[in-house]
């Protein structure tokens, strides 16, 4: 509808929907650009609150070890203090970490680093194919589940050092000595792992792949496998601790000449009742062990444990 009215000289005609029209317009566009500008704060609060959660979560993560390790110097120098044994056989904190810092500027260090972790990766490397095989076998075939079931556990609780003297014998003192008993300490756990987790996913969860047309590879892929992934990351974290603790222990017996190693250096350190470089050389190991399953398990953990929505065990 349109109202005609006249202006004071009679002559000025005023379209008021057109004007009703103009108006709304106006407060469309005032509201927009409100949004707009609103939108930006959220935004900007939204990054703050993320960027201050994860900073927190880092500190949260840190203050704990940082705490321990402080209790452990303490108690460390106390011992010391106490004169239970003599510095040359127990020496002081200091003592051991000036001998570190050296160390760290020592390129036979690194390369004993380096020459270990490469034995750790490949070790772990084979061991997460071997038992990842023998776990999906054991799930899927009900007979060798159970013929060799329970062997899986006893394999897993059996000392890597009592596989050293059959390894030496099949392998001589070489690498393959070395990665065969790190396969025989890490693949027992994470098959375990793998059998846990698929054992506990709920029958519906099967019912429902099958009903939108998933089987065999698809049911594993898609289904299976990322509902059992907890269970299997708690296998693969202790199929690391089990790897490293084998690892350490055949680089004590099985030392290969050239071949610098962490446990090498600890062979050739209680040789020369070198305790400083002793307790260094422990220290370098245990920093290794707890940065590869914080940062390499530890955030895998918690990814999957997010995408689960289970935010609040992730940390």
């Amino acid at each position: 509808m349109q109202a005609e009215a006249l202006s004071p000289s009679g002559t000025e005609i005023v379209d008021r929907d057109a004007l009703d029209r103009d108006a709304l317009d106006r407060d469309a566009l005032n509201r927009d650009a409100l949004d707009q500008e609103l939108s930006g704060l959220d935004h900007l609060e939204l990054a703050t609150t993320v960027g201050i959660r994860r900073s927190q979560r880092a500190w949260g993560a840190a203050w704990p070890k940082f705490a321990a390790a402080s209790i452990v110097v303490v108690v460390w120098q106390t011992v010391v203090w106490s004169g239970w044994r003599p510095q040359y056989l127990l020496p002081s904190p200091d003592s051991v970490a000036e001998r570190l810092w050296q160390d760290l500027g020592d390129g036979d260090l690194w390369r004993a680093v380096g020459n270990t972790l490469s034995r750790a990766i490949i070790g772990f490397g084979v061991s997460l194919l071997v038992g990842g095989v023998i776990g999906l076998a054991v799930v899927n075939v009900r007979g060798l589940r159970l013929a060799i079931g329970s062997l899986i556990t006893g394999l897993q609780t059996m000392p890597s050092i009592a596989w050293f003297p059959l390894a030496i014998l099949l392998f001589q003192l070489s690498e393959g000595a070395i990665v065969f008993v790190v396969v025989l300490g890490a693949a027992p756990s994470i098959a375990n792992g793998l059998i846990s987790g698929i054992d506990s996913v709920p029958p519906i969860l099967r019912r429902v792949g099958r009903a939108m047309g998933a089987d065999g590879v698809a049911m594993y892929r898609d289904f299976i496998i990322p509902a059992a992934m907890p269970s299997v990351v708690t296998g693969l974290k202790q199929g690391w601790a089990f790897s490293w603790r084998s690892l350490m222990a055949g680089e004590l017996l099985v030392v290969i000449p050239g071949t610098p190693a962490l446990g090498h250096r600890l062979h050739v350190a209680r040789d020369f009742s070198d305790s400083i470089g002793l307790l260094a050389a422990m220290i370098v190991i245990l920093v290794i062990g707890i940065a590869v399953d914080s940062l390499v398990f530890g955030a895998f953990e918690r990814s999957v444990l997010r995408r689960r929505g289970l935010a609040g065990l992730a940390g």
